[in-house]
Formats: structure tokens, sequence, C-alpha cells
């Protein structure tokens, strides 16, 4: 179970990167002051919370609704998880996560905390899936409960980047930041390629009618 929790810890620590995020959040909120800063890092938090949770908790409803199979998920999953962790291993950041800055200008702070902060760049396609991947393989409400909280853990791990995020930003510098994202890049990358090949493997027993060990 111990590593059931540090699999989940890595996976979503790796994905939403909250010290990655922090020179986006602070380039986001710049212009506001401190009681507004904390007012989006919480509702930023706190939304990407409730969406990663409706596809944690919903995940085989949306599975069997669209008569899609885990293997297909995983495998695509795995495709998606893959394009953003060759991003962040080559400094570079996914249009899925950070848009332009002409997607943001001009927004209150309320928005800018839903959009771009709490979706796409807190849970955008790569953390969906990556939930929905971990959701998807458990039988009981018992191990949703844990996959719930460690999301929940890192949601506000996250809040605590963002609140402090200048701090951060100033003690690591740029570089720091990047060697720390590039890290989480691989971490990411051989999560997906795990994904990938699990789900290859489990397409193979599909198709064959053996039953997955």
């Amino acid at each position: 179970m111990l590593a059931f929790i540090l699999h989940l810890l890595g996976a979503f620590l790796a994905i939403m990167n909250p010290i990655g995020n922090v020179p986006i959040f602070v380039s986001l909120v710049e212009e506001f002051n401190e009681k507004v800063r904390m007012k989006v890092a919480q509702k930023a938090t706190f939304w990407a919370f409730v969406i990663g949770s409706l596809f944690i908790w919903a995940g085989n409803f949306i599975f069997h609704f669209f008569g899609i199979t885990l293997p297909a998920f995983r495998i695509a999953g795995g495709i998606l998880v893959f394009l953003i962790a060759y991003n962040l291993l080559r400094g570079k950041t996914s249009r899925q996560h950070h848009p332009g800055e002409e997607e943001h200008e001009e927004a209150d702070p309320d928005s800018i905390a839903i959009t771009p902060l709490a979706t796409p760049i807190l849970t955008g396609p790569g953390t969906i899936a990556t939930a929905m991947s971990f959701a998807a393989q458990r039988a009981n409400i018992y191990e949703l409960i844990i996959i719930e909280a460690v999301f929940g853990f890192v949601c506000l791990l996250t809040y605590f980047c963002f609140v402090y995020g200048e701090t951060i930003s100033s003690k690591l510098g740029k570089t720091k930041i990047g060697v720390i994202t590039r890290l989480m890049g691989l971490i990411l990358a051989v999560i997906a390629v795990q994904m990938g090949i699990e789900g290859i493997k489990e397409a193979f027993y599909l198709a064959s009618g053996i039953t997955s060990k």
C-alpha cells in the first residue's frame, strides 16, 4: 500500500509540478496585492481539486458511457503525458499547461484562478488522464479515497507554493526551478512509458482473449 501511495504522490507531483508552476503563478498575479494573490491561490487549488476529484470518482462511468476501454485510455493517456514530459525535459512549456499571454490578458483575479490556473495549468489533460488511469483500475472505494487524499495533498502543497511563490522564486532562481522542472519531466516520462506498456499489454490480452495478470 505504501508503494501505491508513493507511486501516486510521484505521479501527481510530476504532472502538477507545484514548484515549476510558481513562476507562472507569480507572473499572472504580479499586479495584485497580497490579499488578492492569496485568494487567487486558494480558488485555483480548490477548483483544481474539484475538477480532479470529478474525474477520479466518475472515471468508470465516463469509460462505460463512451465505450472506452482501459487499455485504449492508458495508451492514449501515456502518449499525451509523454508529450508533456518531453516539453518539460527540454525546458519548454506545453501550451496545454501554459496558455499564451493573450488568453489571460485583461482577466480579473477570479477568472485567472479558474482559467488558466485551475485548468489547464493544474488539472490539464495530463492530470486528468493520470487521475482516471489510477482510478479506473481500482476495485474498491478505499483505494479511491487514497487516490483522492493524495491528489488533495498535492493540491494543498501547490497552494502553499503559490502563497509563498515570490519567496520560492527568489530563493531558488530560474536555474534551480528549471532543474526541478526537468527532473519532474523525467519522472513523468517514465510514468507515461509505463502507462503505455501496460495499455499495450492489456490490449494484447483483450484481443487474444487472455486474462491479464
